[in-house]
């Protein structure tokens, strides 16, 4: 059982989500076809948050976060505020046109994203991400076990 706990507790920290939403996409992903536990990264992975902090726009999800919550991000042109929004397929991911000016940004275009994930598109110039296709659980580079995960909510 503790082992268990601390690899779904581990992912939460990671990701910087709460146990109500974890839960959430646990019972989402066991709805999905597929295996569960897979389907329970992707849908984290694919968070709004996560996918500023994987453009580059914030140096940790904490950052991310924020970022997403003061209203500096657009999806298809429109600002979204919630960190836990689910990015789809073919979604421009965009820093506000009124905030690039700003000295975060700067520096974010000067700075070259070397760790760019394979289902995401990123261009320093306009701030602008697309994403390609959706995330799969080999695109995920973290050590999680997530058969652990699901053993300890399906009990």
């Amino acid at each position: 059982y503790s082992v268990q706990l601390r690899e779904k507790q581990k992912t939460k920290r990671y990701y910087g989500v709460t146990e109500k939403q974890f839960k959430m996409y646990y019972d989402r992903a066991s709805e999905m076809r597929g295996v569960t536990g897979d389907n329970m990264l992707v849908l984290i992975e694919r968070r709004l948050d996560n996918v500023v902090y994987r453009l580059g726009l914030g140096t940790s999800r904490a950052m991310a976060r924020q970022i997403v919550n003061h209203g500096h991000i657009t999806v298809n042109g429109k600002t979204v505020d919630i960190p836990s929004y689910l990015v789809k397929a073919g979604d421009v991911v965009a820093v506000k046109e009124n905030k690039r000016d700003s000295a975060l940004w700067n520096t974010v275009k000067e700075t070259k994203n070397l760790n760019l994930v394979k289902w995401l598109e990123f261009d320093n110039a306009t701030l602008t991400g697309k994403v390609v296709a959706l995330p799969e659980r080999s695109d995920i580079d973290l050590d999680i076990q997530e058969h652990l995960i699901v053993e300890l909510y399906s009990k």
